[in-house]
Parts: structure tokens; sequence; C-alpha cells
């Protein structure tokens, strides 16, 4: 039974599976979703899930390079947006609540946003 991340890595190793580090949240993720989905495993956590209060992101998709980002308590955002490779692509702070990405080509993105030192993931699609 799967029960944290090291018992993944066991199984990635012994399986020789080989993760690239840029690949590796995105593997351990759907390889996480897999186990549980077919219930070969399932991973047991005692951790609670905390999320930023109120948070939207809009619009979504994004079409005219302009994206929205609003929370309940409006502080200064971190933002960092990975294209599907896991790389980098921005990394932002925000006071207000828009953030200029007219320089990403149309695709799949995940949009990571830190407030408070709550962090929050999110998919990002821009058309």
């Amino acid at each position: 039974m799967v029960q944290n991340l090291n018992d993944i890595r066991l199984y990635l190793k012994s399986n020789r599976i080989e993760m690239k580090p840029f690949v590796h949240f995105f593997t351990v993720l759907f390889l996480g979703l897999s186990i549980s989905m077919y219930g070969q495993a399932t991973t047991e956590t005692n951790l609670q899930k905390v999320d930023i209060e109120g948070l939207h992101i809009y619009p979504n998709p994004v079409r005219n390079g302009k994206l929205f980002i609003t929370t309940q308590n409006n502080h200064s955002k971190a933002v960092e947006i990975f294209d599907v490779l896991g790389k980098r692509i921005i990394a932002a702070s925000i006071l207000g609540n828009e953030l200029n990405i007219s320089r990403l080509s149309p695709g799949i993105y995940i949009i990571k946003i830190t407030e408070n030192n709550i962090t929050a993931v999110r998919k990002l699609i821009v058309k």
C-alpha cells in the first residue's frame, strides 16, 4: 500500500521508472491518481487541505493577455506560471489583481499562487 511519497519513489525504482527532475511533480501526481483509481493502493494522509479564501482566477481560458486573480483578503500575491513540463515561465509578485500574461503562447499551464504563506495550484488555459 502506498502511504507516502517515499513509497511512490520505491515503487518507481522497483519498476525501473526513471524520473527527470522537471517532471517529478507531474509523474508523482499522475502515478498517485492512477494507483488510487485502479484500487491497487490508496494514499492516506492526516493533512488538512487549506486553500486561499475566496480565490478567483478569471478569465480561464485567457484570450486577451490579462489574467485577474482576486481573493477575499486581497493581499499581495506571489504568482508562478509553469508549462506542462514543469519549467517556470513567469514569476511575479502582484499587489492588485491583474497579471499581464500576453507573452504566453496558447496552451495549457499550471499557475501557483501564494498569499499569506498559503499556496493554491490551478490549471490555466491560454487561447
